[in-house]
């Protein structure tokens, strides 16, 4: 380990036992927010406690952005961003996944590329010293607008993603998500999955393609978290983003359709010789900026949401034994993600654990919560709110989703008083806004035909 390793990892476990030892005020510190010149959105936490710096960087280019015929694009293009990168325009000489790796390992700095289903995202982080920040946000600026895309090494990924396709498609679990996906999201973006067909169509030249479309400054939003000041985050900003398109390059992005509720109820019954059935139940959920978001958040920790004090568990495993674990959960996007009820039971078992989940929903969509269930629900759930603020990293991502969401900038001070205010009445209603029992996807795979 390099001695700045050493310095940072000294740094990392100081900010966790920092933290840990004052929440409310970790909560409490400012978010700034400003727009560059470029149209890039800064969202910042500028603390001094401690000498790091943790930025994300996110874009609209999540795999609802791949075409239909390319689903993985987007994932195998934030792959390929850290495999190498070509001669800078500064005159830097271009850089292989070695040399890159080898680059970072002598910053003693993080660098990772990925991609989710709304958003791309790079993040970094760094000690704040300045000399070696500079250094390292000048490597990232490269990492991020100039990457080399080999196309020798796609072809070594593209063979290593076909082999890890190939063994999830023999687990049932892979099977039943992807029916679920389908049964949910039709042919909506949301529903889009790789499989060996769609990667095969995935070249080098489209990925340069998409970067030219959408990894441009105007559609950034950077949220930026530790010991700098306004005037040192901007200029980061503008350094991490100088190598991608000018504003030429900011067009407007096509539309994507928002996600349809379904009409019916589906039913979907897939054998597999398993010697558990995987089970899904569910439906579009709702966009994250939906005002009923605590309420279901609450409601659902009731329902299937918080483990073994939930009704599901006591439903469907204590009471009958038909699963070890059940659990229900919303996954809310830009737009409706889904809610899903998931378990696995024996295959013989599965037609009764399906009819006793089914109505334990439908009957607290119809009822919602006990005023004992609901305190339960907000003790815990409160309780455990700093524990989503313990660290620079936990922060980062709460700091990153207010920007991506475009919550108010208040939102984690607001949290807890938000909670406290829900009532019964108001989940009940947030839960038969928002589900359907009668006209789900339900997805068994395991058993005979």
């Amino acid at each position: 380990m390099t001695p700045m390793k050493k310095i940072l990892r000294s740094a990392l476990f100081a900010a966790v036992a920092a933290v840990a030892g004052s929440n409310a005020a970790q909560a409490a510190l400012p978010i700034e927010h400003w727009t560059l010149a470029s149209g890039a959105k800064i969202y910042l936490v500028s603390t001094q406690a401690l000498p790091i710096v943790d930025v994300q960087i996110d874009f609209d280019a999540g795999s609802r952005r791949d075409p239909a015929a390319q689903a993985g694009l987007a994932s195998a293009t934030a792959t390929m961003v850290e495999k190498g990168v070509r001669a800078g325009k500064n005159g830097e000489p271009a850089l292989d996944e070695n040399a890159l790796g080898e680059a970072w390992a002598d910053l003693g700095a993080e660098f990772n590329a990925s991609a989710g289903t709304d958003r791309a995202s790079y993040s970094l982080r760094t000690l704040s010293d300045p000399a070696l920040r500079a250094k390292v946000v000048a490597l990232a600026s490269r990492e991020i607008g100039e990457p080399a895309f080999p196309d020798d090494i796609w072809q070594r990924e593209r063979e290593r993603i076909n082999a890890s396709l190939k063994e999830a498609n023999t687990k049932p679990a892979t099977i039943a998500g992807r029916a679920f996906a389908q049964g949910v999201y039709g042919i909506h973006p949301y529903g889009q999955q790789v499989t060996e067909a769609t990667l095969a169509r995935i070249d080098t030249a489209a990925m340069r393609q998409r970067y030219q479309q959408l990894i441009v400054p105007c559609r950034a939003k950077l949220s930026i978290v530790g010991a700098v000041t306004r005037a040192e985050a901007e200029a980061m900003a503008t350094a991490l983003l100088s190598r991608l398109p000018g504003p030429e390059a900011c067009t407007p992005l096509p539309a994507i359709a928002p996600v349809t509720a379904l009409a019916a109820p589906k039913d979907d019954r897939i054998p597999f010789a398993s010697a558990q059935a995987h089970v899904f139940i569910g439906q579009p959920g709702y966009p994250r900026k939906d005002p009923d978001h605590f309420a279901l958040t609450l409601g659902n920790y009731v329902l299937g949401g918080g483990g073994f004090v939930s009704r599901l568990t006591n439903e469907v495993r204590e009471k009958r034994g038909l699963a070890y674990s059940v659990y229900s959960g919303f996954a809310p996007g830009l737009d409706a993600g889904a809610f899903r009820v998931g378990f696995q039971t024996r295959p013989d078992q599965a037609e009764e654990a399906v009819k006793v989940s089914r109505d334990v929903v439908a009957k607290f969509v119809a009822e919602g919560p006990t005023t004992e269930e609901l305190k339960a629900a907000k003790d815990n759930l409160i309780g455990g709110f700093p524990l989503l603020l313990d660290s620079n990293r936990k922060l980062i991502g709460n700091v990153a989703n207010i920007a991506w969401y475009d919550l108010p900038l208040d939102y984690l001070d607001t949290w807890t008083a938000r909670m406290n205010a829900v009532t019964a009445a108001e989940v009940r209603a947030a839960f038969a806004r928002k589900l359907q029992p009668g006209r789900m996807v339900t997805v068994v795979v395991g058993g005979k035909q």
